[in-house]
């Protein structure tokens, strides 16, 4: 059994029997992913068998370099997917016998799938972090590159599509090493008052990064301390390390009114000067993140 490495480069092996280490490496190696790839292997159907292939053992090079002499002749072979079609990996049995595998083997095969690819699915792993975070409705996985997928049992938001600008934020958030960020995102343009959610992101195990890069979901935001938004962007500039002058430009609003938002969040946040302020409101996400330029 082998996870889907990103890519299609390759698999790597989870769990394997009656193999060698040097036959592991073979199969998770490129070979094996082009015999795969050209023989269907990897496309979501029932389990498939060698003879059921137009092809013979020996014409494969992963069956006539490694498995056949390893001593094996047939296999029964299945592609595994999680629900939203998302390639996982796949599970081969190896047969000593070149008889093909009975129908009632594949059956069996067949309706342990959806549990094989459930147990293997890192993605699904890490998605049970969201499990820790209070008032969750709301998440994706972070997937390497631009893309992200569904958490099984939280629902699709709008904010959360790939190249969204909250997506941006998330994987900013979190691109400096950190494993941990909270902040503050509108429901719609940052001026107005539909109100905002609190924005959590968390952050993969460095062995888990070829795979996704972290989870994030989203719950009510509560407790905003009488921050107004634009108090929570002006918030955004100071954590940056943003002058008043900087933020002016940025904002299009004159210096003296980024002071007098700062003396009113002084006051909001008890905190005797910006760096404190600036401290307090990133632990606690009292913030709005800067909406950065993106390439192209």
């Amino acid at each position: 059994m082998a996870l889907a490495d990103r890519g299609g480069t390759g698999y790597s092996a989870v769990a394997s029997t009656d193999l060698d280490a040097a036959s592991v490496r073979y199969l998770s190696g490129p070979q094996m992913a082009h015999d795969i790839e050209m023989t269907g292997a990897d496309r979501e159907r029932p389990p498939t068998s060698l003879s059921d292939l137009p092809y013979a053992s020996a014409d494969l090079r992963s069956w006539a370099e490694c498995l056949l002499p390893a001593g094996f002749r047939e296999a029964l072979s299945v592609a595994l997917f999680e629900d939203g079609g998302r390639h996982v990996g796949f599970m081969t049995v190896l047969f000593r016998s070149p008889a093909p595998p009975s129908q009632t083997l594949r059956r069996r095969l067949a309706r342990l799938v959806p549990e094989l690819a459930s147990s293997i699915d890192p993605v699904r792993s890490v998605a049970a972090s969201a499990a820790f975070v209070s008032g969750v409705r709301s998440g994706v996985v972070l997937l390497p590159g631009h893309g992200v997928t569904s958490i099984p049992g939280l629902s699709d938001d709008e904010l959360l599509t790939t190249g969204s600008a909250l997506v941006a934020a998330a994987r900013d958030a979190i691109g400096d090493g950190q494993d941990y960020a909270s902040f503050l995102w509108p429901r719609g343009r940052r001026q107005s008052r539909e109100g905002y959610v609190r924005v959590t992101v968390l952050a993969c195990e460095r062995d888990l990064e070829a795979l996704a890069c972290g989870v994030v979901v989203l719950a009510p935001a509560t407790h905003l301390r009488g921050l107004t938004p634009r108090e929570l962007e002006v918030l955004g500039h100071v954590i940056e390390g943003c002058s008043n002058l900087e933020i002016a430009r940025a904002l299009a609003i004159a210096p003296r009114t980024v002071a007098a938002h700062l003396e009113h969040i002084l006051c909001k946040l008890d905190a005797t000067s910006r760096t404190l302020a600036a401290v307090r409101a990133e632990r606690a996400g009292l913030y709005v993140p800067l909406a950065r330029a993106r390439p192209g």
